[in-house]
């Protein structure tokens, strides 16, 4: 675990890991197969049972994609690198709690709009209250939903609606919450930068470095 921190934490390929740590292959090999077997999404999830559930944010942050990041098997299916303006890279979407632990979170192409996120984490949210940025001013995939299953957007309108909604302005401040925790898990370089060729993999680093984030 140590080996796979330091990997992640400094960005160096895995064949550059220190012999203090450990042969880089068999740490790659077990890493790789603790992410086949959920072994980090499921700690998380036992982790979240003690999440402050007054209410929660969501959002998405786009990481660059390395070179080295493509060229996995086409039979592997979709490995969430997209094209975006700054070139290929990955986005990820995070729903935190109201103290900005991560919950949940999926990997899509950078290209993708932030609403998928919304569909794919917003149907388990527990929270009766959610905070957003306008990207999530959606009626019909996201306020409306909400709405029916008796929670509350407090999320700003955009400047295009014709009907302006109301918000709590007060309650929205604590959103910063969700981007200080993009910045803290940011300082780990091979997740500001994405290496990994398969999604299973990246996001599996994602789930260790939010498990030490609760630990935290």
């Amino acid at each position: 675990v140590d080996a796979i921190l330091y990997r992640y934490r400094t960005g160096v390929p895995w064949r550059d890991l220190p012999d203090l740590l450990g042969g880089w292959k068999n740490t790659h090999k077990r890493f790789s197969r603790w992410a086949a077997r959920g072994v980090w999404s499921a700690i998380l999830a036992l982790l979240t049972v003690d999440a402050d559930n007054e209410y929660a944010m969501i959002d998405g942050t786009i990481v660059r994609a390395h070179q080295h990041s493509a060229g996995a098997k086409k039979a592997d299916g979709n490995q969430a690198i997209g094209k975006s303006r700054g070139g290929l890279s990955t986005k990820i979407h995070v729903l935190v709690d109201a103290l900005g632990n991560p919950l949940k979170m999926i990997l899509t192409g950078g290209q993708v709009h932030d609403l998928a996120g919304a569909d794919a984490l917003l149907p388990e949210m527990e929270a009766t209250v959610l905070l957003a940025d306008k990207a999530y001013d959606a009626d019909e995939r996201v306020i409306e939903p909400l709405k029916a299953a008796g929670k509350t957007a407090v999320i700003p309108p955009k400047r295009n609606r014709k009907t302006q909604r109301t918000y709590d302005k007060a309650l929205y401040q604590a959103r910063h919450l969700i981007e200080n925790f993009f910045c803290w898990v940011k300082q780990f370089r091979a997740i500001a930068t994405r290496y990994d060729k398969t999604a299973r993999n990246f996001l599996a680093a994602f789930q260790l470095v939010a498990v030490l984030c609760w630990l935290n």
